[in-house]
């Protein structure tokens, strides 16, 4: 099974997100936020076959979600979906990092670590 992201459970968003990660000094929790620009959820077509409940990281150990999404908008129409996902401990980050070292390769990314 290939990594993938959905919005709408069934839909695969084939949008590529930005991803900017940051972690605890001790490494005990982490932040994902995930920014994609026009993502396919807001085409007319998308729209109609259900709303978009949360984000939905799936891959072949199960599905991570999370329900802190947002759209941005520029001039009243939307252009970007932003969403947070947090990690409580260190299983949970190293289950996050599989989730994105599988969507990395399915999707062809890379991880740049900040300078």
């Amino acid at each position: 099974m290939e990594a993938k992201i959905q919005f709408i459970k069934g839909l695969d968003e084939k949008v590529l997100p930005d991803v900017r990660l940051t972690r605890s000094r001790d490494g005990s929790t982490g932040t994902a936020t995930f920014r994609f620009k026009n993502p396919t959820i807001f085409d007319k077509d998308t729209t109609r076959q259900g709303k978009v409940t949360g984000m939905y990281l799936i891959d072949k150990e199960g599905t991570l979600e999370t329900r802190d999404v947002s759209a941005k908008f520029v001039k009243g129409k939307p252009q970007a979906i932003e969403s947070i996902y947090i990690m409580k401990n260190c299983e949970e980050w190293d289950r996050f990092m599989r989730f994105m070292e599988r969507y990395g390769k399915t999707n062809g990314l890379v991880f740049t670590k900040a300078t």
